[in-house]
């Protein structure tokens, strides 16, 4: 894909499924990517309710399950997509950023052995991820729907051309710009290798060290968060570092190596 007069085109020149909206503002210079999951039923659901102009509401890109790309609002100018937001003493990210939405259900409620959505919808357990949001204090363990693995790839391939073309500092969650008020993209979508994708950039990407020792991994960053269920790791099980609070890390754990 390419961009051109900021619009997302095909490599052959076609662009990409365009539904405009009056839910926008001005032109303006993006600084930084915020990715969101829709919470919705399904895409279309979504682009028909942020076409209207009582939503209040806009993105720039909303991606389907099935990495169908629509486009609602020109990357040069405000899509409404923060709301009250703050990031490195910037208030009031849309003035800021380019917002992609995910299609997914978000957060889901355990009902028997499935998972409902606020509409309605049932899943099953091979589609959420149980875990606790990384801004709960409590750290309870929810339950998430979760992205579709060519919907991330899409996402990934076009977060990388934006962050290229207009030169963006960050790629960041609707839960970084409004902790405690939002809680998107969530547990379930994979953040850190995602930013390494789209900023290209070494130092970005995930170290991945092995277990020496016995290691006990946690629902948060502290002792006052329990510790998860399976026991601590065995020895010599790769983990990658996603994100570091003070003396604690945010880890992703893989299959124990040979050896």
């Amino acid at each position: 894909m390419k961009i051109s007069n900021h619009r997302l085109v095909e490599d052959d020149g076609t662009p990409v499924r365009f539904v405009p909206t009056r839910n926008q503002g001005g032109t303006y210079t993006p600084r930084f990517l915020v990715m969101h999951y829709t919470a919705g039923r399904s895409a279309q659901e979504s682009i028909n309710w942020l076409s209207n102009p009582n939503a209040r509401a806009s993105a720039h890109l909303i991606i389907g399950r099935d990495g169908a790309v629509t486009q609602m609002v020109p990357f040069n100018r405000v899509a409404w997509h923060a709301g009250r937001s703050r990031w490195l003493g910037i208030e009031g990210l849309n003035n800021h950023s380019i917002g992609i939405e995910m299609d997914n259900a978000g957060q889901l409620s355990p009902t028997g052995s499935r998972f409902r959505a606020w509409f309605g919808d049932f899943f099953d357990a091979d589609d959420v991820l149980l875990a606790p949001h990384k801004n709960d204090a409590g750290a309870r363990q929810l339950a998430w729907h979760r992205f579709t693995q060519h919907q991330i790839e899409v996402a990934a391939e076009i977060s990388a051309l934006l962050v290229r073309h207009y030169g963006l500092e960050d790629v960041l969650g609707h839960e970084d710009i409004s902790p405690g008020r939002k809680t998107d993209p969530g547990p379930a979508f994979p953040m850190g290798s995602f930013k390494s994708r789209a900023m290209g950039r070494e130092e970005d990407v995930p170290k991945t060290y092995r277990v020496t020792t016995v290691l006990n991994i946690r629902s948060g960053p502290g002792t006052a968060f329990s510790t998860l269920e399976g026991g601590p790791l065995p020895k010599n099980t790769p983990v990658e570092i996603v994100e570091t609070r003070g003396d604690w890390s945010f880890v992703d754990v893989t299959k124990p190596l040979d050896g």
